[in-house]
């Protein structure tokens, strides 16, 4: 809430203040991260700080107050490419010691302000999330109503923003990788005819767990990919490997060392959302609960098969078959999520690859093809991918007609005027299309 508004200068009063602590901090710097939906201001401390902040019209402004001992910061070119702040910079502090920032604003904003304890690579830090009040929510038409649509990717370039992810020993940022390689696959999928690619961030700035699935769902996703490269505690370990969704923790080394650097993450890059969602957790049991899961994860597991067959053709595979761990990313019940580890860029070798324009090229196949071969042999009915691309059986021992009709949500009759059959007799290995419902 902005308070009250004073009579003069029109001054609002002060949010919030920290409760005093027995020395002062340094600012030694700041960071604009600008996103869709939001700016994040991050100011580097070098201990906790007492601070406190107010707003001001007419211009607007944001200004903050460090109890501080720094000298003057260098904030020039700090905020050039932010969309919703014109300038950040210092100004004549009220009184000795205290060290005042400004972010002069293009227009009124709502501010949510919050301190970070220190997460690598980053120390304590004071974030600002600005939200625009007046951007109006972009209204998504759900192409799922079009009887041809066409089957949505969602590509998830992992961490971004704040959260740099794994840094190899070259200094190669995680976050980088993982949207050169997104941005490949996404020009891939979009220039195959009846399939479309949905990038949940475009470029260098932190979207939260909860909201990437958010994303998914609202442009009626078919499948959602989280791209990553991945870490360990050594340089020893390297390879590709997909995960899916598992109710149990994992039971591999490198499962748990996912799965705790992914709680990481959300810390480091979306600690906003984290200290204000209370209620995430209560909804991640409840859509655990719901029987989509069951399908969303099979589907998921054969997706997995598929997209590995085809890395294993361009790098060294970590692991050989889906390994389930408990991600965040992947407990979406209603869409098939899967979480596909690029290589180790804790590994020199695959940190120096995973760089390289040719091998990211060739991942990006890889993962197309996977994706493509699983939705051409089982395209989504209503899609013009079913269109294009019929789905087919291949009789085996002990099938007929009647178990096939049952399978596939058809009927005997269908079954048999589809594929011109005079006779109710199939033979093993004989090839059926499977009619369109």
């Amino acid at each position: 809430m902005w308070g009250r508004l004073f009579g003069l200068g029109s001054l609002l009063v002060m949010l919030w203040t920290l409760t005093p602590l027995a020395s002062a901090a340094e600012l030694h710097g700041v960071r604009v991260w600008p996103s869709p939906d939001n700016t994040r201001v991050v100011f580097d401390l070098s201990k906790p700080a007492e601070y406190s902040y107010f707003a001001l019209k007419n211009p607007d402004r944001l200004v903050f107050d460090f109890k501080s001992s720094s000298k003057q910061v260098d904030l020039s070119g700090v905020a050039d490419n932010s969309d919703l702040i014109k300038k950040v910079r210092t100004s004549k502090a009220p009184k000795k010691g205290t060290l005042r920032i400004v972010l002069d604003l293009k227009r009124a904003l709502k501010p949510k302000v919050f301190a970070l304890k220190p997460t690598e690579p980053y120390g304590d830090r004071v974030v600002v999330d600005l939200y625009d009040q007046k951007k109006k929510p972009v209204v998504i038409t759900n192409n799922r109503a079009d009887q041809k649509r066409e089957i949505v990717i969602a590509i998830d370039a992992g961490h971004g923003g704040e959260d740099p992810g794994s840094i190899g020993g070259r200094g190669i940022y995680e976050k980088k990788v993982t949207l050169e390689i997104s941005r490949r696959l996404a020009k891939l999928i979009d220039a195959e005819k009846g399939m479309k690619a949905l990038m949940v961030r475009t470029g260098d700035y932190y979207v939260g767990l909860n909201r990437r699935s958010d994303l998914a769902r609202q442009h009626g996703a078919d499948l959602l990919l989280s791209i990553h490269a991945d870490a360990f505690t050594s340089p020893g370990p390297r390879g590709a490997s997909v995960w899916y969704l598992s109710n149990r923790r994992a039971k591999t080394e490198i499962g748990r060392w996912l799965e705790k650097t992914e709680k990481h993450s959300e810390l480091l890059g979306g600690a906003g959302e984290v200290l204000t969602d209370t209620k995430s957790e209560k909804y991640l049991t409840q859509t655990l609960l719901d029987m989509s899961m069951d399908n969303s994860r099979a589907t998921g597991f054969e997706v997995s098969k598929d997209i590995l067959h085809y890395m294993g053709k361009v790098t060294k595979l970590h692991k050989k078959e889906p390994v389930s761990a408990s991600l965040a990313v992947l407990k979406s019940p209603d869409i098939p999520s899967l979480l596909i580890e690029t290589g180790f860029i804790s590994n020199p070798q695959e940190e120096k690859l995973l760089n390289t324009k040719s091998h990211q090229q060739k991942l990006a196949q890889a993962i197309f093809n996977g994706v493509h071969r699983y939705f051409r042999n089982t395209p989504p009915e209503g899609t013009l991918f079913a269109a294009l691309n019929p789905r087919t059986h291949t009789v085996k021992s002990g099938e007929s007609l009647s178990v096939l009709a049952q399978r596939y949500n058809t009927s005997v009759t269908q079954l048999k005027k589809t594929n011109k059959l005079k006779s109710d007799m199939l033979r093993i290995g004989q090839v059926l299309t499977i009619p369109s419902t």
